[in-house]
């Protein structure tokens, strides 16, 4: 089954509300415009219900289908938010908003899911209901926390939920998944070393928390090399060092800060004890003192084995069976989805964006030519798992 004829019809429209929201950049929850873009277009399209303020600035919109004996409710979501990057594509609807972009997609994300809804509300061809989810803050703020903390799944009545994201590098058109862990947990770390410094010129009176500092970043890529199971996955990325004031000073002290991504709550468990282990007692034999900040940030996604089974069908109804990966490799990457997965059964899908820049770089775009296969995505799932009394 090939792309629904309607949204080769709605192509060029949702196209304009895809570059209008991509012209108009927000971050975090401070995505009011955003959000009020979508809630006007899901009451003009005549949903049975639109939401506001849900995690802060959610937007929810659930559309009947023309029978509800089955009693189903499945959640459809898209993510809002844009990246605090400078835009460098040089295109005609490129961000208007200077240091801010979409430089993830999510502004392709929220027109897809708007084109689906706006079919949806017109053909109403399913028994139940579906629920149109979109979300602010998945760039760090944790929004799917949030509006699942606030209740959602429960006031909506959600029992399934399934999320997409374009990803440059796979053909256009083309989908891939796999069950289980799909994307990584992304926890924070923070390291404050204290020495004692001093001149320069005289470092054997002084503890040095750079060299200190510097012992410790080779000293936790033991981690993955030495204290990990090699066939799991573990990365464990320093990112900044800041320490000194002056080139003939020895600090006081020196701040360390990272990443760790890991793809089971096992390793990740492990990890962030020989952290801790490996900063304390290095720091203690260079005889100075430090401590870790260790922050757990997005959970791992994992996707449910039956769900990931029924949406890669449906992709499959789309695009063909050969060009949907059920096995693909899990990324290192995050995503707060996680935490919808976490509570209701269901599963993400990658969907290609072709030769592309990758995401979270200043000259992306999202390929409108994907449009259609998206939009038709979330349509086929919604009328396939809740199939109309005929």
């Amino acid at each position: 089954m090939p792309i629904i004829n309607r949204f080769a019809e709605l192509h060029d429209e949702i196209t304009q509300w895809r570059r209008q929201i991509h012209q108009n950049p927000e971050l975090l929850f401070d995505v009011e415009q955003t959000a009020g873009f979508v809630a006007d277009k899901l009451r003009e399209f005549g949903l049975d219900e639109v939401v506001t303020g849900i995690g802060r600035t959610g937007v929810v919109g659930v559309i009947k289908g023309r029978d509800s004996g089955s009693g189903r409710v499945i959640g459809l979501r898209a993510d809002m938010d844009a990246l605090p990057i400078h835009e460098d594509t040089g295109l005609e609807y490129a961000s208007k908003v200077d240091g801010k972009m979409h430089a993830c997609g999510h502004d392709g994300h929220t027109a897809m899911l708007l084109g689906a809804a706006k079919y949806l509300s017109e053909t109403r061809n399913f028994d139940g209901s579906a629920v149109v989810i979109f979300q602010p803050a998945e760039e760090g703020g944790g929004g799917g926390r949030e509006m699942v903390e606030e209740g959602m799944m429960d006031r909506f009545g959600i029992q399934e939920v399934y999320g997409l994201h374009n990803w440059p590098g796979v053909p256009v058109g083309d989908f891939a998944t796999r069950p289980g862990a799909l994307m990584a947990a992304t926890d924070l770390f923070s390291i404050e070393i204290t020495g004692s410094g001093g001149h320069a010129a005289k470092p054997h009176e002084t503890i040095d928390p750079i060299v200190v500092g510097s012992h410790i970043v080779l000293a936790l890529q033991s981690i993955a090399s030495r204290n990990i199971d090699p066939v799991e996955s573990v990365v464990v990325s320093v990112t900044t060092c800041n320490a000194g004031t002056a080139f003939n000073v020895i600090p006081e002290t020196a701040k360390l800060t990272g990443t760790v991504r890991t793809l089971s709550e096992a390793v990740r468990n492990q990890t962030q004890t020989r952290i801790q282990e490996i900063v304390e007692y290095t720091a203690k034999a260079l005889g100075a003192t430090a401590k870790v900040d260790y922050q757990r940030n997005y959970p791992v996604v994992v996707n449910h084995e039956k769900e990931t089974a029924f949406a890669a069908d449906i992709a499959s109804e789309i695009s063909g069976e050969q060009r949907v990966n059920t096995n693909a490799n899990p990324t290192m990457g995050g995503e707060d989805f996680a935490y919808m997965l976490n509570a209701r059964p269901g599963s993400f899908i990658f969907l290609g964006n072709g030769d592309t820049a990758p995401v979270h770089h200043p000259k992306y775009n999202f390929n409108d030519e994907i449009i259609p296969v998206g939009c038709s995505y979330w349509a086929r799932l919604v009328e396939t798992a809740m199939p109309a009394n005929r």
